[in-house]
């Protein structure tokens, strides 16, 4: 342990070293690296898509979709874009201080460790790498050990791609995670769960490290009445939503859906038909769905089915295949909202519906439990919408769709409340692992006596006069041409 701890401090000093150089604050030196993690992920592929099949079930077109594809838009938006997001920006100074100038600055905060999810091993540990990177700062990965041949890939191939002396992945479990906790960083990025979102939050504190928490929460989707044509495509965007990103172990993945109690049953059969035709209907040969992660999960799940008044609320699915660690696609209709399965994140192919009389009732139910990292809706009606938008609060909305906002560059991706705070994606990417530094140049050509003793009543009205007019305004009222 003594040798592993020395190892890693050499390793986090070496990084320091290097931010200290200036290396990474180099714009072609970031768009070299951003240039490699494109070669790393296009000459790697058919690797990257074994590896996600063998761990999680995925299949190669879910991993290109939802891990591979993403990576790669990601870096072609951010080498399209740094440029400009390095560029000071200018900004409006008093005319107290004339003649001045401002201007924000972004400039790396320095070290930062990212910590990444199981769930999407790829995305979700190089997409904040990527931003990092266009920042200008030095990086330590920790990948998940729940992913280890991702992780493996990751320790083995960034060193060949990228630089080595800036950007390190270390491998391991909580003890290790613990132990990068204990250091000092300039910036700490976490993907998981809420309850180990805590620990990386004490443990920051303890430095006054800002952290961004990327958690997760039980994310609802409200489903409205809908004209027929609309209704099968909402359908699709709904299983699809649920069980098609990793088998519902997803942070955005629906958790629960709110129907009118009228449109309950003829939702549910549709439901079934759509499932079917994705996955088909038996679980020792389900097509299209990945598996869960390992058995502690596995039987996690299991044990929210089994408890006997949630059991009666199956009314599609339920079966486990144990070999394989697949769960069957399950809806769940109305079980007691004490259950597990309504308190806890499921994270997992289950499904409850919760049936109300009218469906506006929604916005209560939402408001009732922590604020959610998406919620969905499906609907037309515009004034349900903004009711929506003004009385609940989540980290994104998402309106007769699902999961697409976390794929959009230009929108900020993150949670608020339980759900995580802080934001990535695109130019929020850069802004998170950036500091905005105020600069402020004034020339000695000119000095206004008002704003130094000794004090008098002209001063203090040319004082009221200066924070209220612009240049020329001001300049007009001292000669008598205009008014204040």
């Amino acid at each position: 342990m003594a040798e592993e701890d020395h190892g890693m401090r050499r390793s986090l000093e070496e990084l320091r070293q290097t931010f200290k150089s200036g290396t990474t604050r180099s714009v072609d030196w970031r768009k070299q690296q951003l240039r490699a993690i494109l070669r790393l992920i296009h000459e790697n592929e058919h690797l990257l898509f074994q590896l996600l099949e063998s761990e999680l079930g995925k299949h190669p077109v879910e991993s290109y979709r939802d891990e591979i594809g993403v990576v790669k838009k990601s870096v072609d938006h951010a080498l399209s874009c740094i440029d400009q997001w390095i560029s000071p920006k200018k900004g409006r100074l008093p005319l107290l201080f004339f003649p001045a100038s401002g201007k924000v600055l972004p400039e790396p905060l320095g070290l930062v460790l990212i910590i990444g999810s199981w769930n999407f091993p790829i995305t979700l540990t190089l997409d904040p790498l990527i931003g990092a990177i266009s920042a200008g700062n030095t990086v330590v990965l920790k990948p998940s050990e729940l992913a280890p041949k991702c992780a493996s890939f990751l320790a083995n191939k960034l060193p060949l791609y990228l630089d080595p002396k800036a950007i390190k992945v270390i491998e391991g479990g909580s003890e290790v995670a613990n132990q990068l906790l204990e250091y000092k960083w300039d910036k700490i990025f976490f993907t998981g769960s809420t309850k180990v979102g805590k620990i990386v939050m004490s443990a920051a504190a303890k430095h006054l490290t800002p952290v961004t928490l990327e958690l997760g929460g039980k994310c609802p989707a409200i489903f409205d009445s809908l004209p027929n044509a609309d209704m099968k495509v909402a359908i699709k965007r709904l299983v699809g939503g649920k069980w098609g990103p990793c088998s519902g172990q997803a942070c955005i993945g629906i958790d629960y859906l709110l129907v009118e109690q009228k449109f309950a049953s003829s939702l549910i059969e549709q439901l079934k038909k759509i499932i079917k035709r994705f996955y088909g209907d038996d679980v020792r040969n389900l097509k299209n769905l990945a598996k869960i992660v390992n058995k502690t999960h596995f039987d996690r799940l299991r044990n929210l089915l089994e408890d006997p008044a949630v059991a009666n609320c199956i009314v599609y699915g339920g079966s486990f295949d144990d070999t394989n660690l697949i769960i069957e696609p399950t809806i769940l209709l109305d079980p007691p909202l004490d259950a597990e399965i309504m308190n806890e994140e499921i994270f997992g192919p289950l499904l409850p519906i919760i049936t109300l009389d009218n469906i506006e009732e929604s916005i209560e139910f939402i408001n009732s439990k922590p604020k959610p990292l998406a919620l969905y809706a499906f609907t037309k009606n515009e004034k349900f919408k903004k009711r929506i938008l003004a009385e609940t609060s989540s980290g994104s909305v998402a309106f007769n769709d699902t999961m697409i906002q976390f794929v959009c560059d230009e929108l900020p991706f993150g949670g608020v409340g339980q759900s995580g705070f802080g934001r990535y994606h695109g130019k929020y990417s850069f802004d998170t692992f950036s500091h905005e530094k105020a600069v402020l140049e004034r020339s000695f050509y000119f000095e206004l006596e008002p704003r130094h003793p000794p004090w008098n009543n002209f001063k203090l009205e040319f004082l009221r006069l200066a924070y209220n007019f612009n240049y020329v305004g001001l300049l007009l009222h001292l000669l008598g041409l205009k008014r204040a």
